[in-house]
């Protein structure tokens, strides 16, 4: 099966567009409604010492550490937890095993956070593998109130970038232990001096976030995540015998403290993952607040509200479960401080409360960040609508959008302004984009909105949503960088060499988020993959005026039926094409980028006239330029206010 998306247009009252994709299609796997594919097991991944039980079963609080593994995208996490599971004795059966969700393996990225546990010293480590893209901030914020510390990641080579300084942000506000680890030390460009300059860069990041003079105390570790090594001191190659994790597996059971936990309360547990299994119905993962829970006991779910405290739902545990390295296994009871998963219960989601059946206070719920943008999501229809797709109509988009909202708390779900139409609220267009390929492998057919930024009004001033950037480009690239950004309404805050390398310039700025819709193609296309752009949510404020033209026209289909050679060749000298001899057009398709900045309607479906003359040549060669493809995050970025996306499967 090849995957499809066509950017159509309809020339009616609003223009549609059809954009072919370069992704391809893989067995349907949902972001926020996956099937739980682990192997359930009564045994226990082989790992080091067990740790020690109380009397009653349970693991000992004063045993347990909880931390999570937070940094930059591309700084090293996934991998670092790979090391880490290797050295308590997990078997990984292919690299980035935290991973399952199979966009993430193929495209090298986290999307939702994972929750494992690891046995070191007689020490229980739950440990929390989190995304570094912005746009997946939501999963971070949603497991720091699982854990007690968490372990900084940061590139020795780059230092702490945007994203850094939001999943910092969210650690030190939750009060957790820091631990500083500074990765790919190995790199020939990284010395101590590197280092050094790093770290201060760090600690001054700490002060400017407020943190406390205990977590301004933070321990400082060099490693190479991607050699499987970590160190207390500066060194670029250790001895053989100190090649391993030890040194920060041992710092995390040293500085970060055990969980306050009271077994003798009644049973409290915030809801903070949410799985589905098909034979267990949701799965609930989430910290122990108090107490104990076994197998058979009677729970119930509770939310707050505006009057107060509702119960959701009455019920009993079925089945408690534990991530053990890569392996879910079962356990007949927990307590307080620890991370358990948990079947039995139909009605609660994320940020409610699964308690005792005596208690009737809910716990604090999650606080996250406002979405930035929204996109709405409707029912394809086109004139090829029906063809490839199986879920077809706005109800079970509306049911696919609602579940998904339950599991992704960073994604809200409002009605449309039409009719099985739906406004979905996210953080940007990848964490969107994500969501709409995810439901295109399911099966669904939808047509897609371009991307409109959230506004704010506040003291009758009009906010919008700000977002730091910072740029990593070649020097002979920065007045293109300067000049993009600008404008769309980008400020530039500071620049300068990139240290340790040669010709090469890093840039930090502030733009408007509806500035950066679509720029992160133009500018990989621009510097031929060789520059680096990272983002992340600043703050809400004063709206900084209308942006300029950042798109030419394009190319509409007048024309209806299959699309020729002959035609696309006398269009090639109109603009860049999108489509391809042999697809199918219809009046109204987006089938190319115009030249100018004025749109053109064309016939690409035109065939060669034929006459009863023969011509005294032979028939002429058609050689073509190849199409422009673009990913499914790029079309989000090109499509205009009047114009839609299509995405369904195309079978071949």
């Amino acid at each position: 099966m090849a995957a499809a998306l066509l950017l159509r247009g309809l020339r009616s009252s609003a223009s549609r567009a059809h954009i072919q994709s370069l992704s391809h299609a893989s067995s349907p796997s949902a972001l926020g409604s996956s099937l739980l594919r682990r192997l359930y097991s009564s045994a226990a991944a082989s790992t080091a010492v067990s740790p020690a039980f109380t009397p009653g079963g349970v693991m000992d609080p004063s045993r347990i550490r909880n931390v999570a593994v937070i940094a930059h995208v591309d700084h090293g996490k996934t991998t670092l937890m790979d090391r880490l599971l290797r050295q308590c004795g997990t078997d990984i059966p292919h690299e980035r095993a935290m991973d399952s969700i199979s966009l993430e393996r193929e495209r090298g990225i986290t999307i939702a956070s994972k929750v494992t546990s690891v046995s070191w010293r007689e020490n229980e480590l739950n440990m929390v593998d989190t995304p570094g893209h912005a746009d997946f901030g939501g999963e971070v914020e949603r497991v720091v109130g699982m854990v007690e510390g968490a372990v900084l990641v940061v590139d020795a080579g780059e230092g702490p970038l945007a994203q850094t300084k939001f999943v910092l942000s969210k650690a030190l506000k939750c009060g957790l232990r820091p631990i500083l680890l500074l990765n790919k030390v190995d790199r020939p460009s990284v010395s101590e001096e590197t280092c050094n300059e790093v770290e201060s860069l760090v600690f001054d990041l700490f002060a400017n976030l407020g943190a406390t003079e205990e977590q301004l105390d933070f321990p400082v570790l060099y490693a190479s995540a991607k050699e499987g090594w970590a160190s207390l001191t500066f060194t670029k190659s250790p001895p053989d015998n100190a090649k391993n994790m030890s040194s920060l597996l041992d710092s995390v059971v040293q500085h970060v403290p055990s969980p306050k936990a009271n077994l003798e309360a009644p049973f409290q547990m915030l809801v903070s993952m949410m799985e589905r299994d098909f034979y267990l119905g949701r799965i609930l993962t989430g910290r122990v607040r108090s107490g104990v829970v076994r197998v058979g006991d009677k729970v119930h779910g509770l939310r707050s509200t505006d009057d107060g405290v509702q119960k959701i739902e009455d019920g009993k545990v079925v089945k408690l479960m534990k991530k053990k390295g890569t392996s879910m296994v079962t356990v007949e009871a927990a307590g307080a401080g620890d991370i358990i998963s948990m079947a039995g219960l139909a009605a609660p989601a994320i940020g409610h409360t699964v308690a005792n059946s005596e208690v009737l206070t809910a716990l604090p719920t999650i606080e996250l960040d406002p979405p930035t943008i929204s996109m709405t999501f409707g029912v394809n229809d086109s004139p090829l609508a029906g063809r490839d797709g199986t879920h077809l109509t706005g109800a079970k988009i509306g049911n696919r959008l609602m579940a998904e909202a339950e599991t992704n708390l960073a994604i809200n779900v409002l009605p449309g302004p039409l009719s099985e139409s739906y406004e979905v609220q996210g953080r940007g267009e990848l964490q969107l984009g994500i969501l709409i390929e995810n439901m295109r492998r399911e099966g669904f057919e939808l047509s897609v909105s371009p991307p409109k930024v959230m506004y704010k009004t506040e003291r009758g001033e009009r906010l919008e949503p700000i977002e730091e950037v910072t740029v990593e480009v070649d020097e002979e690239h920065v007045g293109f960088v300067l000049e993009t950004i600008t404008h769309r309404k980008g400020e530039v805050v500071d620049m300068g060499p990139v240290p340790g390398t040669t010709g090469r310039t890093r840039i930090f700025m502030t733009c408007p988020s509806r500035g950066l819709v679509g720029v992160k193609g133009i500018f990989s296309s621009f510097t031929r993959g060789t520059g680096f752009m990272h983002r992340a949510f600043q703050a809400y404020a004063k709206y900084r005026g209308p942006l300029g033209s950042v798109r030419k026209g394009v190319l509409i289909s007048v024309g209806k039926g299959l699309i020729t050679s002959h035609a696309l060749m006398s269009l090639e000298a109109r603009g860049i094409l999108f489509v391809s001899p042999g697809m199918e057009a219809y009046e109204g398709m987006i089938v190319g980028e115009h030249s100018r900045d004025s749109d053109l309607e064309v016939n690409p479906v035109r065939t060669k006239e034929l006459t009863n003359i023969r011509a005294p040549g032979k028939d002429e060669n058609v050689r073509l330029s190849p199409p422009r493809l673009m990913s499914l995050e790029e079309a989000i970025g090109y499509v205009a206010a009047d114009e839609l996306i299509e995405a369904s499967i195309i079978c071949s």
